[in-house]
């Protein structure tokens, strides 16, 4: 079939997670003979047009009108991704299916699902009232409003965990048989090497254990809550070294309490990395922690399974589905610094039943978590909405004809 895909990420435009998420499930689909056209917002250095793993791809600019706020920039983005779905429409004939990600693109999609007469399908892969533990202004009321209108006009929405579905069955009222659960996957074969060019040295010296950490800095990765654990952490393991990668909006105030804490060499902030960096840190650490508070699925958590590494996680949202404790990993209490602590610690000193727990992580990725797996799942939920709607096509045609008949006997 021959759908179209609209994601405001997608490499190299890499705001979190989302932007993966799009180019392995969208280099699988059309692997296994998917047709498909992704629209996406513009980026620096990359071509308008693109065929990348026979993926169809545009890149938009935005309106290049002055906006006041990011709201309104998504209004824009959202008119210059029509234009280019109605352009790309008459040039390649009709889409069957409309595959949304998260609100930001939820104008565009909502207006081609009515004006072209096309299914729409939605993944969810958060929520504003889930990133900020409830609606506390206007702008998160505004964009809560928009993700329930999305959900509302979408024939089926995606969620990659139970606990997300939970979630919008909570906040949005959605019917249970209108959420579909497919978990997020991870490339394995890309963490089986590692880049040439990777000097550990720059990171830590020989004798130092890295605790590493990868993700935006933002309040709900809970970086705060590792930064509070350190302490306790060096006095029992005082070769810990605490690799810190990534960027965001919380990243001074991170830095200013690392500092705070007086354990500076000890705390390394890299900034931005790439995969090739990630995965050669994946590699050489010895425990990947990822505190969130809040947290959908936590894609982290299965490259550093898929890496070998031993994780440490929050017990939270899509963390404890992904991680049984003891078995394939160790969940803390959220937001317990004690606790986040104790369980790095026996990381760090329990090599035995670290290395248990990494052979069963990886079995567990390659069994549950592998792309090919995810979209099968997401083609299957594909044909079922095609199906359906055709069904719904033909009960009207019939309902039309049949009024058609009343009115001329009643003549």
């Amino acid at each position: 079939m021959r759908t179209l895909m609209l994601s405001w990420e997608y490499p190299p435009k890499n705001v979190g997670g989302l932007a993966r998420h799009v180019y392995d499930l969208t280099k699988e689909l059309a692997s296994q003979g998917e047709e498909i056209f992704l629209l996406t917002c513009a980026a620096e250095g990359a071509p308008a047009e693109e065929n990348i793993n026979h993926i169809h791809i545009s890149r938009v600019e935005s309106l290049n009108l002055p906006s006041r706020d990011f709201t309104n920039w998504v209004l824009q983005l959202n008119f210059a991704l029509l234009a280019k779905a109605i352009k790309l429409e008459e040039e390649y004939g009709p889409f069957d299916l409309i595959h949304a990600h998260d609100w930001l693109v939820a104008f565009a999609a909502r207006t081609m699902k009515h004006a072209k007469n096309i299914p729409l399908l939605t993944t969810i892969h958060a929520t504003e009232h889930g990133r900020n533990q409830g609606i506390h202004s206007d702008l998160q009321r505004y964009i809560n409003d928009v993700e329930w209108w999305l959900t509302y006009e979408s024939w089926q929405v995606i969620v990659c965990s139970q606990f997300m579905k939970g979630e919008l069955k909570k906040i949005f009222q959605l019917p249970d048989n209108k959420i579909q659960v497919v978990p997020n996957g991870v490339d394995i074969d890309a963490f089986k090497t590692i880049a040439t060019e990777f000097n550990r040295a720059q990171y830590a010296s020989e004798q130092e254990k890295i605790v590493f950490f990868v993700g935006r800095l933002v309040q709900e990765k809970g970086l705060q809550v590792l930064l509070d654990a350190v302490p306790k952490i060096l006095h029992y393991c005082p070769e810990a070294k605490f690799i810190i990668a990534g960027t965001g909006p919380h990243e001074e105030y991170l830095k200013k309490k690392a500092h705070m804490i007086n354990k500076k060499d000890k705390i390394f902030f890299t900034g931005y990395i790439d995969d090739a960096v990630r995965n050669a840190l994946y590699k050489n650490a010895h425990v990947a922690v990822f505190p969130s508070l809040y947290e959908p699925f936590g894609i982290v958590a299965l490259e550093a399974m898929a890496a070998g590494i031993p994780v440490v996680v929050s017990d939270v949202g899509g963390f404890s589905e992904v991680v049984t404790h003891g078995i394939d990993g160790l969940k803390a209490y959220s937001g317990n610094p004690e606790s986040l602590a104790d369980n790095i610690i026996l990381m760090l000193k329990n090599q035995n039943a670290v290395q248990v727990m990494k052979t069963n992580a990886l079995n567990k990725v390659e069994t549950y978590f592998t792309w090919p797996k995810i979209a099968t799942q997401t083609r299957a939920i594909y044909q079922m909405i095609l199906e359906e709607a055709r069904h719904s096509k033909s009960l009207a045609a019939a309902q039309s004809e049949k009024r058609g008949w009343e009115v001329v006997k009643s003549h």
